[in-house]
């Protein structure tokens, strides 16, 4: 009884298994990032800010933005986390954006940055939805890799570093019932190139779908 228990359990997770696209877990995360190159990616305005360095996303140049763009939810999120580990240089600067959409050219019109930041001269720190709620204490400390996990549900967005909150906003209807572009409505994601002095990296870039 005990072994065909066994095997009736081993066979139902191989199907899931099998079910499952190379990118995928079972627990919903999605890689986007595939380690080697940037397929599935756009970069906008400098891209040679951008390469692939060890398993990495280094950003590293002039102001430039790298949007996702692949098949994953055809690159379009409303309900969702995103994370990836990133690792600053001393005195960089970069972001990671939710909701927002392919630009050639200037920072993101549409959706929320979320800040990338330990020791660089903006006071807005790792983890600010920035200018809209703003973190000033640090968290973790440049050359270290740490998680940055993004959760957008509704209007909330939860940030995360290394398992913990450190911020939580609520968007209000003041700023959802006007015309601006930066509100939350649904869109892809992005990672900053700030400035030539700025020196980022990130790896295991993962996407978890939410129910609407």
């Amino acid at each position: 009884m005990k072994t065909r228990m066994s095997l009736l359990v081993a066979a139902c997770l191989l199907s899931i298994c099998l079910a499952l696209k190379p990118n995928e877990r079972a627990d919903g995360w999605v890689s986007i990032f595939d380690g080697k190159s940037l397929d599935g990616w756009k970069a906008a305005e400098n891209p040679a800010t951008f390469s692939v360095q060890d398993g990495a996303i280094v950003v590293f140049g002039p102001r430039a933005h790298l949007f996702y763009d692949g098949p994953v939810n055809n690159h379009n999120f409303k309900n969702f986390e995103f994370k990836a580990q990133v690792m600053t240089m001393p005195g960089s600067n970069s972001g990671m954006f939710v909701h927002t959409a392919y630009q050639d050219k200037g920072w993101p019109s549409k959706g929320y940055e979320i800040q990338v930041n330990q020791t660089h001269t903006d006071w807005r720190k790792t983890g600010s939805v920035y200018a809209l709620q703003d973190v000033k204490e640090t968290f973790v400390k440049d050359n270290e890799w740490y998680t940055e996990h993004i959760i957008v549900n509704g209007k909330n967005v939860t940030i995360k570093i290394n398992d913990k909150v450190i911020n939580n906003y609520t968007e209000p209807d003041s700023i959802s019932n006007g015309r601006s572009p930066k509100k939350l409505s649904s869109g892809t994601v992005a990672l900053q190139g700030h400035d030539p002095k700025s020196k980022v990296m990130f790896k295991d870039v993962m996407i978890k779908v939410l129910p609407d």
